[in-house]
């Protein structure tokens, strides 16, 4: 059945004076975040906005460099934005990381990657698991230490990615031990000669 074509009047349509402002702001965020399904996506904005966390949102537009066939999904700003939504504390369930993963449209099965190289159980330790999300950026424990920086850094963009010692030591300790391959007294040397620079 048609709807009917009823004339609506200025004065019996009210509109929330937040409307506006709620419409626009999240237009924004799905400009800077591109989302892969923007209904998914949406779900994840509006069901954060209610409860008053952090929003799925990235700080700025990322150009995609990635092809078709080499993109992983994950990106140094969804990166970020996850660790803004689940650092807060120091362990995530895993049913809150697969919220929050599904929110951003990333694909499932490169989570389920992650949690399996991480043996990680119900609970997540945030920082491990945001040090194999760096590590699938990077390739390699010096690139994904890099993005690390980069993400963690409140330095200005372009500025020394500075962290503090206490962090980089946990995440280069958690990757080095997970690669099995670098010696504890490589470890031990490599942390001594930076701890010498800071």
């Amino acid at each position: 059945m048609p709807l009917s074509d009823t004339m609506y009047c200025a004065q019996q349509i009210n509109i929330p004076p937040e409307l506006p402002d709620i419409l626009k702001n999240f237009t924004k965020a799905a400009i800077r975040t591109q989302p892969k399904d923007v209904l998914v996506w949406s779900a994840a904005y509006f069901s954060a906005l209610s409860k008053g966390e952090r929003l799925p949102v990235k700080d700025r537009l990322e150009m995609n460099v990635a092809t078709q066939k080499t993109d992983t999904g994950l990106t140094p700003g969804l990166l970020k934005t996850l660790h803004k939504q689940l650092s807060a504390k120091q362990t995530c369930s895993r049913e809150d990381l697969q919220k929050k993963w599904k929110g951003l449209c990333l694909p499932m099965d490169q989570l389920e990657n992650l949690l399996s190289l991480g043996s990680f159980g119900p609970d997540i330790d945030w920082m491990e698991f945001f040090a194999l999300g760096c590590s699938a950026l990077g390739g390699t424990l010096m690139a994904a230490l890099k993005y690390a920086c980069e993400i963690l850094t409140e330095d200005e963009d372009g500025g020394a990615a500075r962290i503090p010692f206490h962090t980089f030591t946990e995440l280069y300790t958690y990757l080095a031990v997970l690669d099995g391959d670098i010696p504890q007294d490589h470890r031990d040397m490599f942390l001594n000669s930076l701890q010498a620079q800071v």
